[in-house]
C-alpha cells in the first residue's frame, strides 16, 4: 500500500475548472465513501479548499488508484475524465508525503506562507475520519503532517506577516477604513474575514448567514474586539448589501447566493464584492452592474503572480524547504523501518516456539528433572534466543529505514523459513485509528 495524492489547484486549473470540481461540505461525505468503494483505494481523505481540490488515498496499485481517483473527480466535475487529466497533478509514494508536507507547510498556497491551511487539513481529517475514510496510514501521516506545518510556522516566520486569501482580497478591494462592510457567511471564513477587516480599520460590520443564531455569535464575537457588529438572515440580504460599502462573501454554498437582485441602485456610492468561495457565491453579473466592482480568486491569483518575493521572504522559503525535506526524509525512514516491525515479531514469535517445543521434549526426556532446575533451563535458553536474536532484528530495523532499495521483511522470511501471512497476522490488531479527542499531532 502506497499513499497517492491527486488534484487540482490555483497552480493547474482555471477558476472555472476549479468552481465545477469543488466539492461543497455537504457533498463530502458522499464523495469519501464513493472513493473508499473503489476497487483500489484502502483509505481515503479529501482536501476542499476555495483555491484547491485535493485526494489523498491508500492504494494498493499506482495506475488502478489513479483511475479510481480520477473517475470520481470527474463525476465531481461533470466533466470526461480526459478533459480533468489537463487540469490534473499526481504524486505518489515519497513525492505524495512531501506534497501533503508542502501544502500544510503554506509553501504551495496561492498566498505562500498563509496558515489558514493548516486547519482546512485538519478538517479534512476529521470529516473523514468522521466518515469512516481514514485508517492508521493516513492517521499517522496527518498527525505528522500537521506537526511539521506548525514547525514550518514556528521556526521559519514566514507566515507572520498573517497574509491569505482574505486579506489579499481585502487590500484589492481598497481603502476601508472606517466603511461599513457586510460578511456573507459565519463559518471559519467569515470569522477570519472579520479579523481581517478589524485590522484594516473597519467601521463596522454585519453578518449574513443561512442559520441566524450563527451569524449572530459571529457578530458578538466580532463586538468583542472591538468593531459595532449586527446580525441578519439572508432573507434580509438586499437591505444589508445596500447599506455595505464591501461585501465579503464565503458560504460554501453549491450556488450563487449573490445576484442582481440583491443590488439596487447606489446613487453613485461605489460597491466592492469580494468573492471567495468556491464555488463561486456571486453570480457573474453583479460585477457588470454600474458602481460595482468584484474580486474574486481570479484576481487574487493575478496579484500574487505579479507579487515580486523579497530576498527575506526567499530565506524563509528556503529554510521551510528545508524542513519539510528534512521530515519527508525521516518519515520514510520511520515507515520503512516500522514496515518491518511485524516480520522482526513474527520471527520472535516462531523463536519462542521453537523453545517451548524443545522445553517440552525435554520434559518428555528427563521427567524426573526438579522442577527448579527445569524453570532455570527454561529462562537460560530463552536468554540465549533472545540475546541471539536482539542485534540482528534491531540493526534491520536501522537499515530497512536507511536503504530503500532492499526489502530486509522479505529476507528475513527467506532467512528463516517464516510463513509470509506471519507479518500480516501479527499486524493485524494495530490498523485501527488510535483515539483521539481533537485533531490535534500528537
Amino acid at each position: 500500500m502506497s499513499i497517492l495524492a491527486i488534484g487540482l489547484s490555483h497552480r493547474t486549473a482555471d477558476l472555472a475548472m476549479l468552481e465545477r470540481a469543488a466539492v461543497p461540505a455537504a457533498e463530502l461525505g458522499k464523495v469519501l465513501h464513493e472513493l473508499q468503494q473503489a476497487p483500489h483505494i484502502a483509505e481515503v481523505m479529501v482536501l476542499s479548499t476555495c483555491n484547491r481540490i485535493e485526494v489523498f488515498a491508500v492504494v494498493d496499485a499506482f495506475h488502478g488508484g489513479l483511475s479510481d481517483v480520477s473517475a470520481v473527480l470527474a463525476r465531481q466535475a461533470g466533466v470526461e475524465p480526459a478533459e480533468l487529466y489537463d487540469n490534473l497533478y499526481v504524486h505518489y509514494a515519497g513525492a505524495a508525503v512531501e506534497h501533503i508536507f508542502s501544502v500544510a507547510s503554506g509553501l504551495d498556497s496561492m498566498v505562500i506562507g498563509e496558515s489558514q491551511i493548516l486547519g482546512q487539513v485538519r478538517t479534512a481529517y476529521a470529516t473523514a475520519r468522521e466518515a469512516g475514510t481514514v485508517g492508521r496510514v493516513l492517521h499517522e501521516l496527518t498527525q505528522t503532517t500537521l506537526r511539521v506545518g506548525k514547525r514550518v510556522q514556528t521556526e521559519t516566520g514566514l507566515g507572520d506577516l498573517g497574509a491569505s486569501v482574505v486579506s489579499e482580497a481585502l487590500r484589492a478591494a481598497g481603502e476601508l477604513a472606517g466603511k461599513h462592510a457586510l460578511v456573507v457567511g459565519a463559518g471559519s471564513m467569515g470569522a477570519l474575514t472579520g479579523s481581517h477587516l478589524r485590522k484594516a480599520g473597519i467601521g463596522s460590520i454585519t453578518v449574513a448567514n443561512r442559520t441566524t443564531a450563527n451569524a449572530q455569535r459571529l457578530a458578538a464575537s466580532i463586538a468583542e474586539q472591538g468593531v459595532p457588529a449586527t446580525a441578519v438572515g439572508m432573507g434580509e440580504l438586499t437591505a444589508a448589501v445596500a447599506k455595505a460599502d464591501v461585501v465579503v462573501t464565503s458560504t460554501g454554498a453549491a450556488d450563487a447566493v449573490l445576484d442582481p437582485s440583491h443590488v439596487l441602485p447606489r446613487d453613485g456610492r461605489a460597491l466592492v464584492v469580494c468573492d471567495l468561495g468556491l464555488p463561486r457565491d456571486v453570480d457573474p453579473a453583479v460585477g457588470e452592474l454600474p458602481g460595482v466592482r468584484v474580486v474574486d480568486l481570479e484576481t487574487v491569483r493575478r496579484r500574487m503572480s505579479a507579487a515580486t518575493g523579497t530576498s527575506e521572504t526567499d530565506r524563509q522559503l528556503a529554510k521551510a524547504t528545508g524542513i519539510v525535506l528534512d521530515e519527508v526524509r525521516e518519515y520514510l525512514a520511520g515507515q520503512r523501518s516500522a514496515e518491518v516491525t511485524p516480520t522482526v515479531t513474527a520471527l520472535r514469535k516462531r523463536a519462542a516456539e521453537v523453545v517451548d517445543a524443545e522445553l517440552l521434549r525435554l520434559d518428555n526426556r528427563l521427567p524426573e528433572l526438579e522442577s527448579a532446575v527445569r524453570e532455570e533451563l527454561g529462562r537460560t535458553v530463552r536468554r540465549v534466543v533472545d540475546k541471539l536474536l536482539h542485534a540482528p532484528t534491531v540493526r534491520v530495523k536501522q537499515l530497512a529505514g536507511q536503504d530503500a532499495g532492499t526489502d530486509y521483511a522479505s529476507a528475513l522470511r527467506e532467512l528463516f523459513e517464516l510463513d509470509p501471512a506471519a507479518p500480516r497476522v501479527v499486524a493485524r490488531p494495530s490498523e485501527s485509528v488510535p483515539h483521539e479527542t481533537d485533531g490535534e499531532p500528537q
